[in-house]
């Protein structure tokens, strides 16, 4: 079931720029705080969803040029909404929940942890402090980051499908790609991402397959409120 269910998945979203990766949420949810569980049972199937660097030539820029007048939030965000909510017409039998990585609960925490879940996925190593041994920053706060085999940091997870009514008790757990295995380099990535993240170095801290145009990046680092100029919207 969960072949059939992936090849759908990827024959949908995959055209787009968009990768699928397939867990189980009791793996999610066992190496979380009870108040970051997600609410199905441990041998639900779901799939995180990552957006790769093409996304922004294959599926913003038609979006954008298809839907122009209907752009009032981030279009990236609609886009993906768009996307993502499509999938639900390709299982007419199946119940999909969808999870965008910008939904928050009324506690403000997110309603889930995208890099937890595209780690247990075997999607992107989540590296964190504890992956470093001898850690040189002493009381200060080390935030952990994702980085993907084949673009680095040049990705972004967009959102979870869950199928409440497909169970997966024999799914069997891939362990993400460990690209950046010395020790040197952990602390170089995490340094990077930490603090001087707006540098874009950590996203290049691998040989990457891809990487985003120029376009691209100029866009991501323009405040949201301009995006839109940029991209020929008036707000």
């Amino acid at each position: 079931m969960e072949g059939r269910v992936a090849e759908g998945l990827r024959g949908a979203l995959g055209p787009f720029g968009f990768e699928v990766h397939a867990f189980k949420v009791g793996w999610y949810n066992a190496i979380l705080q009870p108040t970051f569980h997600l609410p199905y049972p441990d041998d639900t199937l779901a799939f995180v969803v990552l957006s790769t660097p093409s996304m922004f030539d294959k599926a913003l820029k038609p979006f954008v040029k298809k839907e122009r007048l209907k752009i009032i939030r981030d279009p990236v965000d609609q886009c993906v909404s768009h996307h993502l909510s499509r999938v639900k017409e390709k299982f007419p039998d199946q119940k999909v929940d969808v999870i965008f990585d910008y939904e928050i609960l009324p506690s403000r925490k997110p309603k889930f942890l995208a890099q937890t879940a595209a780690h247990v996925a075997g999607a992107a190593y989540y590296y964190q402090r504890k992956d470093v041994k001898l850690d040189p920053w002493g009381k200060k706060k080390i935030y952990g980051v994702c980085i993907h085999p084949k673009y680095g940091g040049w990705f972004a997870i967009r959102g979870l499908l869950l199928f409440p009514d497909i169970q997966v008790p024999f799914l069997e757990q891939s362990a993400p790609v460990d690209c950046v295995s010395t020790e040197e380099k952990r602390i170089e990535l995490l340094e990077q991402f930490n603090f001087h993240w707006q540098n874009g170095r950590y996203r290049d801290i691998i040989e990457v397959k891809e990487r985003y145009s120029e376009e691209q990046k100029a866009y991501f680092a323009t405040p949201p409120a301009e995006r839109f100029r940029l991209l020929g919207l008036t707000q």
